[in-house]
């Protein structure tokens, strides 16, 4: 059997998480511009959620899958269906097209990052971390510096289709270089992935989404949510193989990890979709100025990320996990406090970057102790189950404050939705705008949106309270451990 090239290996695993700093960055910054464009304000949200959502019930399955058949399949089958996705997104001509297609796009996504993370934990030891901490925290780092730029750039010289375009190159490049360069050898085991658990699993996150999108509307979704989700814990404590093993959860490391990462989630998700959007259509800046406002979080996650790699060995966890969820409390509230059309926009980018430090050396610390619980037979399916329980958080706080968004912006009935989707379209859309509609559509959005930014606040708070109790994780220096894996937003 050949053996793996780790340094091109690392290359491709780099370039993988490089193309999904750019799905944040430059979909994030071009988005209130789509969405004037195909209207639809009403679904803005979904845009945003179809993805998320989509990956998000697949992280766990994808993380099985790739404990027992090998990491190799199921990342090359997850880059080739992002690719697909991305292409087709690119053509959408309709908010509804364009939504079926993040959802393909998202289904791709769900396999490559917690596989990725998974394969770095396989490759290296927590000392050889220092070596590759710099590479893939710069990926991130380029990728929150020219994403915004790349994104604003797209929409005004070219369009915004080309938004997801970019991603083909790049996938196809870490396609070939997994192909050639990674090889391993897998014992495959007798067993069958848990379909009843996963079906269960996807139809009581959908539920619980339109539960909380709702606002009050789906009254029927919240209980069946419940239901569904509480049949499919019952199902995987007697399943053989199945998707979320509960018993990783009786290590405190999982589950105070899962319980913190799905609310620092929420509140990220929440700042990369929301603040652009108030920029661009309450402060009237420009799609390259909307997406430079989460350009210091994008930059301050793996330049922290760096330098927690540097004080893990010495420090332990949880000084890095609850020091860092502490400074997440201090930059969404600032984040809530300036953002006002008086505020200075250099501030507001303050507020963000202490939010992204914050978040580096917290969300660093919480994945390696998650991977360093568990051996080599479960690291798959704990790396996924982390990474499952980060998008979850995301994807119905995203719900949650679009719900939020919409009920506000759309309350008054005499304002016609074509107001309120030339509000996100280019400058010439806002002369289209009798000045009192446009008076009374921003402030509606102001008003929604603080309401989001201080459940952004409320969301890193409630991620603080639950780094407070997380134990002291005796660390074996020699495991092989995903360092790298959280220097990304995820």
């Amino acid at each position: 059997m050949r053996k793996t090239h780790r340094p091109l290996t690392t290359v491709a695993l780099a370039l993988s998480l490089f193309m999904a700093a750019l799905e944040v960055t430059v979909v994030s910054t071009a988005m209130p511009t789509v969405v004037g464009e195909l209207g639809g304000i009403q679904s803005y949200a979904w845009v945003f959620t179809a993805y998320m959502l989509s990956s998000t019930i697949t992280v766990p399955i994808y993380g099985k899958l790739a404990d027992l058949y090998g990491r190799k399949p199921i990342i090359l089958f997850g880059i080739g269906l992002f690719l697909a996705g991305s292409i087709a997104s690119g053509l959408a001509s309709s908010m509804g097209m364009l939504i079926a297609f993040r959802t393909l796009q998202g289904l791709g996504a769900g396999a490559i990052q917690p596989v990725a993370l998974t394969m770095i934990g396989d490759l290296y030891t927590m000392e050889e971390r220092a070596r590759v901490q710099g590479a893939f925290s710069a990926v991130w780092g380029v990728a929150g510096l020219v994403g915004p730029v790349t994104g604003g750039l797209i929409v005004k010289y070219l369009s915004w289709h080309w938004i997801f375009f970019i991603n083909v190159p790049v996938g196809m490049l870490t396609f070939a270089l997994i192909v050639a360069f990674f090889h391993e050898q897998v014992q495959h085991k007798p067993q069958q992935l848990d379909y009843a658990g996963a079906g269960l699993l996807c139809a009581g996150v959908v539920a619980l989404l339109f539960g909380v999108q709702g606002v009050g509307t789906n009254l029927w979704a919240l209980p069946a949510a419940l239901v569904l989700l509480v049949a499919f814990v019952q199902v995987e404590r007697r399943a053989p193989a199945p998707v979320i093993p509960m018993t990783i959860f009786k290590h405190p490391a999982i589950a105070i990890s899962s319980v913190a990462g799905a609310l620092f989630s929420a509140a990220m998700f929440g700042a990369t979709t929301y603040v652009p959007l108030y920029v661009q259509a309450v402060l009237g800046g420009s799609p390259t100025t909307a997406g430079g406002m989460i350009t210091p979080m994008i930059v301050g996650w793996p330049l922290a990320a760096l330098f927690a790699g540097k004080l893990l060995l010495r420090t332990g966890f949880r000084p890095l996990i609850v020091g860092g969820l502490g400074l997440t409390v201090v930059g969404t509230t600032l984040m809530a406090l300036l953002l006002k059309q008086d505020a200075p926009l250099f501030a507001l980018q303050v507020a963000m970057a202490l939010f992204g430090v914050g978040l580096g050396f917290a969300s660093t610390a919480l994945l390696i102790a998650v991977q360093t619980s568990v051996g080599w037979e479960l690291r798959g399916v704990a790396t996924a189950s982390n990474m499952f329980f980060r998008t979850i958080g995301g994807v119905l706080g995203v719900g949650l404050m679009g719900g939020v968004m919409v009920s506000r912006l759309l309350a008054d009935p005499t304002i016609p939705v074509e107001a309120a989707n030339a509000l996100l379209g280019p400058e010439r859309g806002h002369a289209s705008i009798p000045e009192e509609t446009l008076r009374t559509l921003s402030g509606a959005l102001t008003s929604g949106l603080s309401i989001n930014f201080w459940l952004i606040c409320l969301f890193a708070v409630g991620a603080f309270i639950a780094g407070l109790f997380f134990p002291r994780v005796q660390r074996n220096a020699g495991t092989p451990v995903a360092t790298e894996a959280a220097a990304a937003p995820h």
